[in-house]
């Protein structure tokens, strides 16, 4: 992984075998940032992708293994009592025989086959918190003062 900041911005390349999500909490952590928003594109080798079921209150998981064509991953990063959490969101094209499919969802891992490009946007001017909801077992956006 390699990025650079540039007017605070985060751009961001991972490489091959790196897990997405993994580095991206590692540069919000040591460039202390407690909250942002980011989108990208790549190729991965391997996705785990989630669906949440509200009946059940827990999430679906759904693997995939291949060539699969990050065509979006979009999300954010926010602080709950000092530790960083992430909701995001991706989307995979790949082929299955013949077929070409896609695959969608709350994004928990992807590990990259060649590249991955992330722009990286720390929120200025304060911070996004993460509130428990304790209804749906998930977390919401909290905009009090620090």
């Amino acid at each position: 992984m390699d990025y650079r900041r540039m007017n605070d911005i985060c751009y961001i390349r991972i490489d091959k075998g790196e897990e997405i999500i993994s580095e991206l909490l590692q540069i919000c952590r040591k460039e202390n940032i407690r909250s942002a928003v980011f989108t990208g594109i790549g190729g991965c080798s391997h996705g785990e992708l989630q669906t949440f079921i509200p009946e059940k209150g827990t999430f679906e998981t759904e693997m995939i293994d291949g060539m699969l064509e990050l065509i979006n991953i979009t999300g954010n990063i926010v602080t709950d009592n000092g530790q960083l959490f992430h909701h995001t969101h991706g989307m995979f094209s790949y082929k299955a025989g013949a077929e070409h499919r896609m695959a969608a969802g709350h994004m928990k891992a992807a590990t990259v086959l060649y590249t991955a490009e992330i722009e990286l946007r720390p929120v200025t001017g304060g911070v996004i918190k993460r509130a428990h909801d304790p209804e749906t077992g998930t977390g919401f956006w909290r905009f009090d003062q620090d």
